[in-house]
């Protein structure tokens, strides 16, 4: 090997050797402001195994023998309010959590890939209106519309059941789906769509077989949005659903506490387990979210 060859050896290991102190560097600083972010998921999963006397310890203990009497308490503790006891009947909102946001969310997903395809595929005149439009419908704070979406619940009897609340969420999050999902069609080359119909397939085949799959990743990370926002929230389930379609949020204020104050043990005990659908979809779909959440970022060259 040549001198000239040594040292352009030389000066490449010692450029590697500066980048990778440079990455140790990013991830260290990367690492600490994750772990200050995740203090108080870390804290509440702490006191969900803490007796009560060390949940409200002065000051706080990081060290302590853990208990499982708050989890077994969420689903079969009852208490004495207004004079008749209450049971508490987590397992349900827990189910009841878990079916009204899966259902909205798959139904939004079906909904509004199909609106996303055909507001990209087949533009109408001032398109662009129409998707501002639709958008508008999200920018409105829930507070402003309860009034007249509770009226209408209970002028047609939807008050209090399943399919209400389903369908409102679905609604709630087909402007989302929409804009995100076409974001995603509009990125797809055509070629091979016009190939596919000069072979004779149909549209819906086109759909179907072309289209959506290339879009999984958009369709991974569209479902996980809709999912946290709906898992989360609060207003409409408090005033719209009923006594055996209350989900968690509500049930969290409802229910906890009695007349014996705020449980904060068991109360961290259902904040933990409410964590846990969510995060294993994100963490089941990682790759899927993304790709969807890059999708688009990488410009593609124009054909030479």
């Amino acid at each position: 090997m040549t001198l000239s060859g040594r040292r352009i050896r030389r000066k490449a290991a010692r450029g590697r050797h500066r980048i990778g102190e440079a990455g140790w560097g990013r991830s260290a600083i990367v690492a600490a402001i994750s772990a200050i972010y995740f203090i108080p998921v870390l804290w509440i999963v702490l006191t969900a195994f803490k007796t009560p006397a060390d949940a409200l310890a002065i000051p706080p203990k990081f060290f302590f023998t853990p208990t499982l009497e708050n989890f077994a308490g969420i689903f079969s503790r009852a208490y004495f309010r207004g004079g008749e006891v209450v049971d508490t009947h987590f397992d349900l909102f827990f189910f009841n959590s878990i079916v009204i946001a899966g259902a909205s969310v798959l139904l939004a997903v079906i909904v509004g890939t199909v609106a996303a395809y055909g507001f990209s595929r087949w533009p109408l005149r001032g398109n662009d209106t129409y998707l501002f439009i639709i958008l508008t419908t999200r920018m409105l704070p829930p507070i402003v519309v309860i009034i007249p979406i509770f009226l209408m619940f209970r002028m047609t009897g939807m008050s209090g059941s399943y399919g209400g609340i389903i369908l409102l969420y679905a609604a709630f999050n087909l402007p989302f789906t929409i804009w995100m999902m076409k974001s995603f069609f509009d990125e797809i080359p055509r070629e091979a769509e016009d190939a596919a119909r000069m072979d004779g397939s149909s549209e819906w085949a086109v759909f179907f077989k072309i289209c959506l799959p290339q879009v999984k990743a958009g369709l991974a990370a569209t479902a996980v949005f809709g999912l946290i926002l709906t898992w989360n929230e609060f207003l409409m389930a408090l005033l719209l659903t009923g006594p055996q379609t209350r989900t968690v949020p509500v049930a969290m204020g409802a229910n906890i506490g009695g007349g014996a104050g705020v449980q904060w043990g068991q109360l961290a005990a259902i904040e933990t387990l409410f964590l846990i659908p969510v995060v294993l979809v994100t963490f089941l779909l990682q790759n899927q979210l993304l790709r969807g959440v890059t999708f688009g970022t990488i410009r593609r060259e124009p054909p030479r």
